[in-house]
């Protein structure tokens, strides 16, 4: 999975065999006239640090200065150009009022106001007598018309310099709008006037695309608010070619990949059979396909890398034991890695009455332990007695070793990065991977994150799951809530309280969990407790205990418990500030309860009044458990950027594609990708030269050094 900020590869490979004819876009901004290391530390803070990083700094409004009235005829409160004669100049008596230099238009007089500045520099720019070009915003003030410090004041003989429009770019402090205006054309200057043509001419003709050089000009010099839309033919260019280096260099990873020779694991079922023979119900369809392309995978030749994607409660824990235990007719090993030690638990904790019927041993590894034990576990899976392990980060440390590691499943991949997946597989020989995520992915979203990945998706829930009753509730409503808590604790039932911070601050009105905690347990004494990320780990995982197998029963917690805590007892999930949660990190944490036999709801709290935004991820979570529905819906309310809760997700950070209008684009770079790899998939035609090109422009060198590698 190759992924982060486009052109940030500083690597001496990606620079020595970069293309020359790309060596001016990706010099360091100081090679641009006027901007030195002072001016460079905000550019790189805002765009970038290299010049191509500038490039991609669209704009995201403009100015308009085609409004020429005559002054008499102006309306106020508009940007307006006007041709005026200039009178005098009406000196302030102090330094806290501004210099006023009245001018006409046909007897109409205006005052251009100016503040801090100075006497002979004002002379200079407005000369008594002269005439002058002035652009800027038209106001009232006391009566009489003015312009306070306009944008432009020109020479007649100088109008033609003045632009009719614009571009307003998203700016940073240290920087003014002239200084990055000048800077982005000084980039655009660099960019070579024939780069040969790297995209399918068809899929051009047919969507009227302008070259990469003239939509790249194009974008940056709007016309109108239509050129700044999306949608506009020249940033639907950029998009698709930043779409296409991206799957593309997903569709040589997946490549090389399928070259490498795998094991052949092919189990005989009997371990499979013994679960399956125990469980309480009947696995579903979803269940079983998911089961048979896994176990195709692993029976075959190359290598397997397959994501199995499934919604809350739709059953991946036993998809992916049933490979790990086909791993274990082979005689190898197989290990689960979890992202956090919550949730290795819980997997031990479901897979051991299993991995028991089944008759295998299973091991639980994780970082914090430094016992005695340790080193028996350890020698236990050193010597292949222990058939499946299940442990966090700490599986692929160095003094961990397996007799004969077959398949690891990564599970919530997005929580690790992809050097972490490597170091797991790295612990055996020609291991077979398999992703989960529990976290429904839109459609371009997963071609973006797991391109290189063959993908199941578990789109049924197994028999029993009940449905969540979902209500939203303003927060006015909170005693209430606390009423009916009580109740439901009086019947034995658990409940889950979620806050979205761990303590209250002194900018931020948001509940905080230690304080709920407070006011929770005076009034059910003995019977809260609390769960945060800053907890240490055997606290953590004591009130988690505390709270599966009582005596508590409420349990107040941030979204460390969003995703795999698993506690069927738990019929009631109350989130509080409802409004400034994700729409997906909602589902997941309903997802918490409706895992039992007993009814089940989710109560909203929400402070009002709530945004368009925020209503419309409410509504959309009282209507749907459809978690592929949610996903996609999260992607259009809040875009990819924010789609997974955190930018550490290994979601590459596009510039100027979005993937919440850009779907279409994103197919069809993905299926293009795929023609390409098919047809050249060593990049050495005419097409295959321009795409190397296209791969360093935006930064995809680790693809390159895969073809250079072999």
């Amino acid at each position: 999975m190759l992924s982060g900020p486009a052109c940030n590869t500083r690597e001496p490979f990606a620079e020595s065999m970069r293309p020359q004819v790309l060596y001016p876009l990706f010099a360091e901004v100081t090679a641009l006239a006027g901007i030195g290391p002072r001016l460079a530390k905000p550019i790189e803070r805002l765009a970038g640090a290299r010049v191509v990083d500038l490039c991609w700094h669209l704009p995201s409004g403009l100015i308009d200065r085609r409004y020429r009235p005559r002054l008499a005829e102006a309306r106020v409160g508009r940007l307006v150009t006007l041709e005026l004669s200039v009178g005098t100049t009406q000196i302030p008596r102090s330094k806290r009022q501004p210099f006023r230099v009245t001018c006409f238009d046909e007897g109409t007089a205006v005052d251009l106001v100016f503040f801090h500045t100075d006497k002979g520099w004002l002379n200079r720019l407005l000369p008594e007598g002269s005439k002058r070009l002035v652009s800027g915003k038209l106001e009232y003030y006391s009566g009489a018309l003015q312009i306070a410090h306009p944008d432009h004041v020109l020479p007649l003989e100088k109008a033609d310099s003045l632009p009719p429009v614009e571009p307003i770019y998203p700016m940073t402090a240290g920087l003014t709008p002239k200084v990055l205006q000048r800077a982005i054309a000084g980039a655009l200057n660099r960019v070579p006037e024939a780069l040969p043509e790297w995209q399918n001419g068809p899929l051009l003709q047919a969507r009227g695309l302008p070259s990469f050089r003239d939509a790249l000009t194009a974008a940056h010099r709007p016309d109108d608010e239509a050129d700044l839309s999306p949608l506009a033919l020249p940033r639907q260019r950029l998009a698709l070619d930043e779409l296409l280096a991206n799957q593309l260099a997903l569709a040589l990873v997946r490549q090389r990949q399928r070259r490498k020779r795998g094991r052949v694991v092919r189990g005989d079922g009997r371990l499979r059979s013994r679960v399956l023979s125990v469980l309480p119900y009947r696995p579903t369809g979803a269940q079983h396909r998911a089961i048979e392309e896994i176990l195709s995978d692993m029976a075959g030749e190359r290598r397997m890398l397959r994501l199995l994607q499934g919604d809350v409660g739709s059953g991946k824990t036993l998809v992916a034991l049933m490979a790990m235990l086909t791993a274990a007719e082979c005689g190898g090993q197989a290990a689960l890695m979890a992202p956090t030690e919550i949730l290795a638990r819980q997997h031990l904790h479901s897979l051991q009455p299993l991995a028991a019927a089944a008759g295998v041993g299973i091991e639980l590894l994780v970082g914090r332990d430094r016992s005695a034990a340790r080193g028996d576990t350890l020698a236990r899976i050193a010597a292949g007695a222990s058939q499946l392990i299940v442990g966090t980060h700490a599986l692929f440390q160095e003094e961990v070793a397996f007799r004969g590691l077959l398949l690891a499943v990564i599970d919530e991949q997005h929580r690790f990065g992809v050097h972490q997946r490597l170091a797991l597989a790295k612990k055996g020989s020609a291991v077979d991977i398999l992703v989960m995520t529990a976290t429904p992915i839109p459609r371009t979203l997963t071609m973006t994150l797991y391109g290189d990945m063959d993908v199941s998706r578990l789109d049924e829930k197994p028999p029993g799951r009940q449905p969540v009753d979902t209500r939203a509730l303003p927060l006015s409503r909170l005693d209430d809530v606390v009423e009916g808590v009580g109740r439901a604790l009086c019947e034995d039932r658990k409940v889950y309280w979620i806050c979205p911070l761990v303590e209250a601050s002194d900018d931020s009105d948001l509940a905080a969990a230690k304080e709920r905690f407070a006011h929770l347990k005076t009034r059910f004494p003995g019977k809260v407790g609390l769960v945060h990320g800053r907890l240490p780990g055997k606290e953590k995982d004591k009130t988690m205990q505390a709270f599966a197998e009582g005596p508590l029963s409420l349990l107040i917690a941030t979204t460390v418990i969003e995703v795999g805590v698993n506690v069927p007892e738990a019929t009631i999930v109350v989130l509080e500030h409802a409004e400034r949660f994700g729409l997906s990190q909602l589902h997941q944490l309903r997802g918490r309860v409706g895992r039992g036999s007993g009814k089940s709801s989710c109560l909203l709290l929400y402070q009002p009044p709530l945004g368009k935004t925020a209503r419309a991820r409410l509504e959309t979570l009282r209507n749907s458990e459809d978690g592929f529905l949610i996903a996609e819906e999260d992607l259009r309310l809040r875009g990819a950027g924010e789609i997974l809760g955190t930018r550490q997700s290994g979601l590459p950070h596009f510039r100027l594609a979005d993937l919440t209008v850009h779907g279409e684009l994103m197919a069809a770079s993905r299926d293009d990708a795929r023609r390409i790899v098919d047809s050249d998939s060593e990049l050495k035609g005419p097409r295959g030269k321009a795409l190397r090109l296209l791969l360093y422009l935006f930064g995809r060198d680790e693809a390159i050094q895969l073809l250079s590698s072999g």
